[in-house]
């Protein structure tokens, strides 16, 4: 009977300690999440995860098309609504070096809607909000830039992201390299998030030499198949694939028909997937 007494108060204390450990283990992820709050200035964001649907085209949103097309995604945009339970929240980051067009490929898609959240050193946040069959899609866009100094922003841009786009310049084969660098850095703190690689300057590049341009595309289909990252080339200057790599985004997400083929002919912008 002392035996099993021992084993009962033997068995308390265990879980007394364990209790004060979790007691403190929650203190110091309240404290973290303070930091992380004070370091940008703005309340933490709760991402939603979202769940399969019904493989059926959402209606209001053409998911494949010609450029053309792409101008109708601009048609559902929502205001007014005042509540936030038909809120489906996408976090995606922008990465890749300086000078490479990601603030105007990034502008090119917010349009007139653009809703900057945050702006400081090196960092720059933008929002946009579609309305899709009656559901909301919030867009929180985060855009590194492309210095040393902003690896420090790399975890916060990165963390809980559902898709991650690699930027570089068609024109600059030295920051199609760097994406091996920026991939590695940004795959430290999120190992789930869709890789996209997009080149930009789409129609700077079509004015090369056609031996230079089978380079660089044989260079980024490469890296694409090395990544499992789609591959688009895009030019912000005439809207071209911007749209549709959102809209690409949200078929993977939704588990919708993508149907727009693989393109891979010189001189026309590359899709490749």
């Amino acid at each position: 009977m002392t035996q099993l007494c021992r084993k009962i108060v033997h068995v308390n204390i265990k879980w007394n300690i364990l209790g004060r450990v979790s007691i403190f283990r929650r203190f110091f992820r309240f404290i973290w999440d303070r930091i992380l709050v004070c370091s940008i200035g703005r309340r933490p964001v709760n991402y939603t995860k979202l769940t399969r649907r019904d493989s059926s085209p959402v209606e209001g949103v053409v998911v494949y098309g010609d450029e053309d097309d792409e101008a109708d995604l601009s048609r559902v945009i929502c205001n007014g609504y005042e509540t936030d339970s038909d809120l489906v929240s996408l976090k995606i980051s922008l990465l890749g070096d300086c000078q490479i067009g990601k603030t105007s490929f990034l502008i090119k898609y917010v349009g007139d809607e653009e809703e900057k959240s945050l702006q400081m050193s090196g960092l720059n946040l933008v929002n946009k909000t579609l309305s899709v069959q009656g559901a909301r899609i919030a867009f929180s866009i985060w855009d590194v830039g492309g210095d040393s100094n902003s690896l420090d922003h790399l975890p916060i841009a990165c963390k809980d992201s559902v898709a991650i786009f690699f930027m570089f310049d068609l024109t600059s084969r030295c920051t199609l390299n760097s994406v091996v660098g920026w991939y590695s850095q940004a795959r430290k703190w999120n190992q789930t998030a869709i890789p996209v690689l997009i080149g930009t300057k789409f129609d700077d590049f079509v004015r090369l030499p056609p031996d230079l341009q089978w380079t660089i595309v044989t260079q980024a289909r490469a890296y694409a198949k090395a990544m499992k990252a789609t591959l688009f080339f895009s030019s912000a200057k005439h809207n071209i694939n911007v749209n549709k790599i959102f809209k690409f985004i949200m078929a993977k997400l939704f588990n919708l028909p993508w149907t727009v083929e693989r393109n891979l002919t010189i001189g026309e912008p590359i899709i490749d997937f």
